[in-house]
């Protein structure tokens, strides 16, 4: 069973005022920031793993929230938080409010040698830590994606995740389509 888990473009998306730069059309949706990095092609299918976050909303998400114990190197993992069901991709507050990752918890996972990290909200950390928390990842060899949709679907399943970014260059985010294929 195939399961779509990236975000639709609907015209009103598309034509919203926040991403009318020409340097935000690779931010629009479901995307990763690839800061100066190239996606490596061996990262588009990955056994995924989806951890269920959504009870947490007072508080970042942390190390002890989750069990490492089945996360491998190379997996592609995601948090659902429910965020995207609760507040409109782009509504007021959708990125500036939304769940954020621990530093304790992203440092497990780049330990871990996760090759992708996927959220259902607007990014890993808000503000002014976001982009040099992506930047810190994709050094690592680890890309966000952010913006998923159809996470809980993927709980307590194994998947395999099929990433398929777009072929931009030079520009600092990526949009992809994203495929969860139930084992």
């Amino acid at each position: 069973m195939l399961i779509d888990i990236t975000l639709k473009i609907t015209p009103e998306i598309a034509n919203d005022p926040v991403h009318s730069e020409p340097s935000l059309v690779g931010h629009l949706g479901t995307h990763f920031d690839v800061m100066n990095k190239d996606f490596p092609l061996e990262y588009t299918k990955r056994k995924g793993i989806a951890f269920d976050v959504s009870g947490i909303t007072d508080r970042d998400i942390d190390i002890c929230d989750i069990s490492l114990d089945n996360v491998e190197e190379d997996t592609f993992v995601a948090f659902y938080s429910g965020y995207i069901e609760k507040v409109n991709y782009g509504e007021n507050g959708y990125f500036t409010n939304h769940p954020q990752l621990s530093y304790d918890l992203i440092e497990a996972l780049l330990e871990k040698g996760v090759s992708i990290i996927g959220l259902d909200f607007a990014g890993i950390r808000r503000g002014k830590e976001h982009t040099p928390t992506d930047q810190y990842c994709a050094d690592k060899g680890t890309f966000i994606i952010e913006n998923l949709c159809n996470l809980k679907k993927l709980l307590g399943r194994d998947f395999i995740a099929n990433t398929y970014p777009m072929n931009y260059v030079g520009i600092t985010g990526l949009p992809c389509r994203v495929i969860a294929e139930i084992e």
